[in-house]
């Protein structure tokens, strides 16, 4: 039996899932990527699973047979509009796929993780509120609530919660051209945050040496929030 870690990680097609996939292969744990494009990873311990996770009623069915070490959920969506041309539907989308489909996974993955097992969603340093994208932003913040919620259930059986929370970051989203009339704002340290350093920020919180850490939001904003 193979007695590697094993983590589901959404997103894993492109940007941050994909950066976190290839941090966990080198870490030595074996990864299930979830998303709806194909994710290929030339590794041994990389299996993936085809989901379209706007589908939320069948999440639950498609990930029945896992009982992972660990859950990751890394997939994003960002539509930007101001107060009084809102589309509600970007809206429902967004809320849809960053908090209903983290509360469905984690619903029903949490009784199959083992003790000490870990749970990390990928948040947003516009969780505290940013013009034109109030949004996404009160997704990202409610994140920050369920890992809080959740790390406190799940404290006695040494399962941690948290959110990493980054800034802008060099990915695919940065350059859509839904944030045209919302720029993303470069951090005081001269550059966009990288995929692989939120990648390492999350391998470490699922680490044993992570284990005192849950219902925490690790902001990686390169001086963003000073």
């Amino acid at each position: 039996m193979d007695q590697r870690p094993h983590a589901l990680v959404t997103g894993a097609s492109s940007g941050i899932g994909a950066a976190i996939v290839e941090q966990l292969l080198r870490d030595d744990w074996r990864v299930t990527g979830i998303s709806r494009r194909l994710a290929t990873f030339d590794h041994p311990a990389f299996d993936h699973l085809s989901l379209d996770l706007d589908d939320v009623g069948s999440i639950a069915d498609a990930v029945a047979g896992f009982a992972p070490t660990a859950l990751v959920h890394a997939a994003g969506l960002l539509k930007a509009g101001p107060l009084g041309s809102l589309d509600h539907d970007d809206g429902a989308a967004m809320w849809r796929l960053h908090v209903d489909v983290a509360e469905r996974l984690a619903n029903a993955l949490a009784p199959r993780l083992p003790d000490g097992g870990r749970i990390v969603f990928i948040g947003s340093r516009t969780a505290s509120g940013a013009a034109g994208r109030g949004q996404y932003a009160a997704t990202k913040a409610a994140l920050v609530a369920l890992a809080r919620s959740w790390a406190l259930e799940l404290a006695p059986r040494g399962i941690t919660v948290n959110v990493v929370a980054p800034a802008a970051t060099e990915t695919p989203m940065l350059k859509d051209p839904s944030r045209a009339n919302v720029a993303p704002r470069l951090p005081p340290i001269g550059r966009f945050i990288r995929p692989e350093e939120v990648a390492s920020a999350v391998a470490f919180l699922l680490s044993t040496e992570a284990a005192a850490i849950t219902g925490q939001q690790l902001v990686i904003c390169g001086g963003s929030s000073l």
